[in-house]
């Protein structure tokens, strides 16, 4: 009879049954590779840390970011007539972002109505009307006025925008035919809440322009107090338009004529450019 080989130990000495010298029971996993805790990765680890006192980055990069997002604290409304492509339409698209409600017609609105039938352009002495009872605007095509039933959209205070440069995509470049959420925002940025008007114009990849083109003009308007000082700013406006124009036609008909060039420095470009740059000295011109 051969003799009995002994059994077979793992690898090392240590099988199945290896017990830590001084100890009665099997060594656990945990235990076996304590004396590795200095070789092992930083991700290597045995239970999730407690947080601390809510500390963590990602918490504060997200609550930073809700501190200083925008609300308009006064309603915004419109009565909308359903003239406009509804793909297109600014007030549709302001309505599915939350920013603006409807309003029925014959239902009163007790704040600042933007309206083309208004007797007084906006001016800074509103803003207590708008903080009080918001500001509303008549959602409507510029072809269609005479189908709106403005006798029905009541308001004891309805108002004008003065000259403004529209830049939606439908007007882009016309004078007067701002769409609704330009109507909105050039209210906004003539009583000094920029931010409101910002938040309105964000949500359209058109909407930084509308400052752009038309920041020399708002701040024109925004240095009166009253109505009638808004006027007279818009008089003067005007009045300067309309003297670029006629220089530019003269400029033109002289180029037209045999041996005498216009001067470059006094170029159509340049005094047409001039609309959207003026610099009105008020208490010198009005």
């Amino acid at each position: 009879m051969g003799r009995k080989n002994p059994p077979t130990q793992a690898r090392g000495g240590k099988g199945k049954g290896y017990k830590r010298s001084g100890e009665g029971g099997v060594i656990s996993r945990r235990d076996r590779y304590a004396d590795l805790d200095h070789i092992r990765p930083d991700s290597a680890v045995d239970a999730v840390e407690e947080q601390g006192d809510g500390s963590d980055s990602s918490e504060n990069e997200s609550s930073e970011e809700e501190e200083t997002t925008v609300t308009i604290p006064m309603p915004v409304a419109m009565w909308d007539f359903d003239h406009c492509d509804p793909k297109r339409c600014s007030g549709k698209k302001l309505a599915r972002f939350g920013l603006i409600r409807d309003l029925r017609v014959n239902q009163k609105f007790r704040g600042i109505v933007v309206t083309p039938k208004g007797t007084q352009p906006i001016s800074p002495s509103d803003r207590s009307i708008i903080d009080d009872s918001g500001i509303a605007v008549v959602e409507c095509s510029w072809a269609r006025l005479d189908e709106v039933p403005f006798t029905k959209i009541r308001s004891p205070h309805e108002r004008l925008l003065p000259y403004l440069i529209a830049t939606n995509p439908v007007n882009y470049g016309k004078p007067w035919k701002l769409n609704c959420v330009e109507a909105l925002a050039g209210a906004f940025y003539i009583l000094g809440y920029d931010q409101y008007a910002e938040k309105l114009l964000e949500k359209f990849s058109w909407g930084h322009s509308f400052w752009e083109v038309n920041k020399n003009l708002i701040n024109q308007y925004r240095t009166c107090s009253t109505a009638e000082e808004v006027q007279k700013i818009q008089e003067v406006i005007l009045i300067n338009i309309e003297m670029d124009r006629a220089n530019v036609k003269s400029l033109k008909s002289l180029s037209s004529e045999d041996g005498l060039q216009s001067n470059p420095n006094h170029s159509p470009a340049a005094s047409s450019a001039s609309v959207h740059t003026l610099d009105v000295d008020v208490k010198a011109k009005v």
